[in-house]
């Protein structure tokens, strides 16, 4: 059903191929274009604005964490002040400052236009996933639907990987302003396409967000710091708000009569082991499309383009390890396909550290890496998707998934950022510089390839611990089931 502005009901649509999916499907597009593009242009942005190892993360990070400190509370919004209303609103939002990130006249403007993205699309993508569910009928249309939304997820990763080569090859202002077009036609036809839907108004928890927000920020921060000395006071006033704001979080959260983060969905260990792999897993992912990216530029000096082309057997493997993990997901328990998954990626990434110094060609060492780390991560992701709403009621979906998209997007900016203060480390021990403009000299080269190394360890050993997390997660094939059936009946409410 379709709850329109005028508060009449009509029946969701049964034909799929029409201009909403296509509205809908636009902004994940959007998302997942931007997120790809930006991680193969850091290196030239980083060199075009003189930025160090750890200053050019922040362009990554601020959008990851404005992002995930503030998906609990927008994915409210839609049912408060109208589905297509709010959709539109982010996706406007999203494009002007995708334009601000393309005319940055300095690194400050760059970071704050980024963060500003990372609200938009905080208000945005949920909205679109309600959208989809209310705006087509249950059953048939409603999974393809679904299935197209997800392919859109799909190409929009691998169009990065090769727009994002070309357009940087030109500009690296460029990956940023392309959104700028794609946005303004996602925002007329979300005006002309898409009816209005609300749900259920429930009042907003805003010191919950602005605490858990500010809490997460300052502990990034300050973490991100540490790696230039743990004790100066840029480091340690950051750490101590962060703690307080944190405690705080935690108290308002526990007497909020509608709290971002219902503290009883942390009741089941086996739940809490699986959010808890979900962010390891976020903190993996992050690290590999960032140090691979720079790994292939400032190491073996290829070309954006070429770094894109690159890794496109990881994104095939990817996708190879993803199909043949659901297969298996509804008969063997979800954490022996993580532990499994978790052993290849860490063989992948030890085998990827091992070769940093050597230049090694591209076939067959990096192909071998590439497809081994892709498969891995993509035999992980739907088991953990799967658990972490395994065995819940329907109306505990909408809460479990926004907290684990923010498991997913903190775990990567906190990952992110720690191991670059530990890659910035190595690099100065070795003599070396993480300022690109700086680096010219052999010696140089090997100290980011020494550091590139210790990159890739740290996502071995963030793998291993993954793997150890999830032997507390019990859940059994039967209980994923549940959580699908209880899921689809989410989004046929």
């Amino acid at each position: 059903m379709i709850v329109s502005a005028g508060g009449s009901a009509t029946i969701g649509q049964e034909r799929v191929w029409g201009a909403p999916i296509f509205v809908l499907g636009g902004l994940q597009l959007l998302v997942v274009l931007d997120g790809t593009v930006v991680a193969l242009a850091l290196p030239n942005i980083r060199r075009a604005l003189g930025l160090s190892e750890a200053a050019g993360s922040w362009i990554v990070t601020a959008y990851v964490l404005a992002l995930g400190g503030l998906m609990l509370l927008c994915g409210r919004l839609g049912d408060t002040f109208g589905r297509k209303r709010v959709f539109t609103f982010g996706v406007g939002m999203f494009t002007v400052s995708s334009l601000l990130c393309g005319i940055a006249w300095d690194p400050g403007v760059l970071v704050a236009a980024r963060a500003l993205q990372g609200m938009a699309a905080a208000i945005a993508a949920p909205t679109s996933m309600a959208l989809v569910a209310t705006t087509y009928a249950p059953g048939k249309a409603r999974s393809q639907a679904f299935a197209v939304f997800a392919a859109l997820t799909g190409a929009g990763s691998v169009a990065g990987l090769i727009a994002g080569g070309v357009l940087t090859e030109i500009s690296w202002r460029l990956v940023f302003l392309i959104n700028v077009p794609i946005g303004v036609l996602v925002t007329a036809g979300a005006l002309v396409y898409l009816r209005e839907s609300t749900g259920e108004r429930t009042a907003l928890d805003v010191p919950g967000a602005i605490l858990g927000t500010f809490g997460v920020t300052l502990a990034v921060f300050a973490l991100n710091e540490a790696g230039n000395g743990p004790t100066r006071p840029l480091v340690t006033i950051p750490a101590i708000a962060s703690v307080l704001l944190l405690a705080a979080f935690v108290v308002v959260e526990r007497r909020a009569p509608n709290p971002l983060l219902p503290f009883t969905l942390f009741h089941n260990p086996n739940r809490v082991a699986a959010l808890v792999a979900v962010g390891l897993s976020g903190a993996i992912m992050m690290c590999l499309s960032v140090f691979i990216s720079m790994f292939l530029q400032g190491v073996l000096h290829y070309s954006p383009l070429q770094s894109g082309m690159s890794v496109l057997p990881f994104a095939v493997s990817l996708a190879v390890g993803a199909t043949v993990s659901s297969r298996l997901a509804l008969r063997v328990q979800p954490r022996w396909l993580v532990i499994i998954a978790c052993a290849i990626i860490l063989a992948g990434c030890v085998y990827a550290a091992t070769i940093v110094d050597s230049r090694p060609a591209y076939f067959p060492v990096i192909v071998i890496a590439a497809i081994t780390i892709g498969f891995g991560f993509g035999f992980a992701v739907i088991p953990l998707t799967l658990s972490s709403i395994a065995g819940v009621r329907p109306a505990d979906i909408g809460p479990l998934t926004a907290l684990s998209q923010v498991a997913q997007s903190l775990g990567g900016a906190l990952g992110l950022v720690a191991v670059g203060a530990a890659v910035s480390a190595r690099v100065r021990s070795e003599g070396g510089t993480t300022d690109p403009a700086a680096v010219a000299s052999d010696s140089q080269v090997h100290a980011l390839a020494m550091g590139y190394g210790v990159a890739f360890l740290c996502s071995a050993a963030i793998a291993a611990v993954t793997g150890l997390v999830v032997l507390r997660m019990r859940f059994t094939p039967g209980d994923i089931a549940e959580g699908q059936a209880a899921q689809e009946s989410a989004h046929a409410g």
